[in-house]
């Protein structure tokens, strides 16, 4: 899931560990729901994920100020995306709502003000996971009373910037990006860095600071991987047991990175904002082919009853529109 405000990009996802059992235990605040079924099949064989190399999506509804962060409801059948405005006050503060659409074609707003960005839904499918730039931090939203919580209060006591875009695990452990491009006028707590953080059983950790303005991040279906896009690449990391990362490889190259997902396969579908185009590659980074969806893609995600539609969120900011488009594997839902 970027976002531009006036000349710059932006894109949030973020998170914390909400609603996980762990060993057999319900972590506090978490919910006692069992996963849901995933449209992946273990050991299953997948072909090629594209029809052709060079595929273009049809538009659903346009319109829309700015939309980030699609992840789909797999209990009600709905994809949930942000709408995020211009900047407003002395602040620079970017108000958001999270809209619900019901296929075919139906939208409608299901948390107001809710200040995000990236979302996904948790394994067990109780709660949405928001990377929220108007308080600088991960929250955690009940998709049955929309109440909201705190998952990533700050790291080492300092405020992020403003937390973009989030995966997380089955287990819980979610990984989010924290550039600067929601953080308006405020202040800069992280001494000029931009990271990638982790949160597990409540406690945040750094994955990379050293990382210039690092966007979309994705889990691969395994969880033993994590990809995150950054300066025209997509680095990768692997994933020990205890949700810790290893050293940093480049994946890809790819212009001005923005959002990601991935199918059951591993291919993995990353928004280039600049080119409106999310690129696919394969587990090996090789590139594969290529969606369209007109201008400045900021981000994917796989929905609908059987895991093969891709929708995309792409447009002009004051412009935005909600694209899909049928493929051959299912996506990881995560």
């Amino acid at each position: 899931m970027t976002h531009r405000t006036t000349a710059r990009r932006r894109r949030t996802w973020t998170l914390t560990a909400v609603a996980i059992t762990i060993a057999g235990t319900v972590a506090p605040g978490a919910s006692a729901h069992a996963a849901l079924a995933s449209p992946c099949t273990p050991g299953a064989t997948y072909g090629p994920p594209l029809p052709t190399r060079a595929v273009t999506s049809q538009l659903i509804r346009g319109g829309f100020n700015f939309l980030e962060g699609p992840t789909w409801d797999q209990r009600t059948g709905t994809l949930l995306l942000s709408n995020m405005q211009n900047p407003t006050g002395p602040q620079g503060v970017q108000p958001s709502s999270v809209l619900r659409f019901t296929p075919p074609a139906t939208f409608g707003t299901f948390i107001a003000d809710s200040g995000s960005n990236g979302l996904a839904v948790t394994p067990d499918g109780s709660r949405l996971l928001a990377a929220t730039h108007d308080n600088r931090t991960v929250s955690s939203y009940s998709l049955t009373d929309r109440s909201r919580t705190t998952v990533a209060a700050n790291h080492q006591g300092r405020a992020f910037n403003s937390p973009n875009d989030l995966t997380t695990g089955q287990d819980g452990t979610t990984y989010f990006t924290d550039p600067n491009f929601q953080r308006g006028n405020r202040a800069d707590e992280q001494g000029g860095r931009t990271s990638v953080f982790r949160v597990r059983n409540g406690v945040v950790s750094l994955v990379d600071d050293t990382l210039s303005q690092p966007n979309g991040i994705v889990l691969s279906p395994d969880g033993r991987t994590l990809y995150v896009g950054g300066s025209n690449s997509i680095v990768k990391y692997a994933v020990a047991a205890d949700g810790s990362t290893g050293n940093r490889t480049t994946f890809a190259s790819i212009r001005t990175p923005d959002g990601a997902t991935i199918d059951c396969a591993g291919n993995v579908y990353w928004a280039s904002y600049e080119e409106g185009l999310v690129h696919v590659f394969s587990p090996t980074g090789t590139r594969l082919g290529a969606i369209s969806a007109g201008r400045n893609t900021t981000n994917a995600a796989f929905g609908g009853p059987d895991g093969r539609t891709l929708y995309l969120t792409s447009g002009v900011p004051g412009s935005f529109g909600l694209y899909q488009v049928r493929l051959n594997v299912p996506g990881n839902h995560y």
